[in-house]
């Protein structure tokens, strides 16, 4: 399996976009999956349901800190830059609100989390938004030599 397809598992088993992807690569950060899970979650829905980048991209974006220790701020502004026009590029935007638009889906930006049905299941384009993020870090990875 890859951690493109981790993501969208654990997307699919109720973590949120953020969590999805960063636990996708958790054992690579050295970290405790749990306070990982802890620490993205507000990046959920656009942060905090707010509707602005995506989770899964917001997620990418603490990865890129953790796994590139060595990089200074500049860099890493730079890796998720490029993530972010990279994931823009396969799906239209990077913003949350957008996504979700573009998908037919009339988004709610309470901060009230959905219930995870199989009908929210059905009608969002989430999992395969947080497959396209996990995706482009670790092809990220690869070609850093870290994976």
């Amino acid at each position: 399996m890859t951690r493109a397809e981790r993501a969208r598992e654990l997307f699919l088993q109720g973590a949120n976009c953020a969590q999805a992807v960063v636990g996708a690569f958790a054992d690579l950060t050295g970290a405790d999956e749990d306070l990982l899970s802890r620490v993205s979650i507000g990046l959920g829905a656009g942060m905090g349901r707010l509707r602005s980048v995506c989770g899964a991209v917001s997620g990418a974006a603490v990865l890129y800190g953790l796994l590139f220790p060595e990089e200074g701020k500049s860099a890493i502004y730079a890796r998720v830059r490029q993530h972010a026009n990279a994931f823009r590029e396969r799906n239209g935007s990077f913003v949350c609100g957008e996504l979700l638009t573009g998908a037919g889906v009339k988004h709610d930006a309470s901060p009230e989390a959905e219930a995870r049905t199989a009908e929210y299941y059905k009608k969002r384009p989430c999992p395969e938004l947080v497959f396209d993020s996990a995706d482009i870090l670790e092809h990220a990875l690869r070609e850093a030599g870290k994976l």
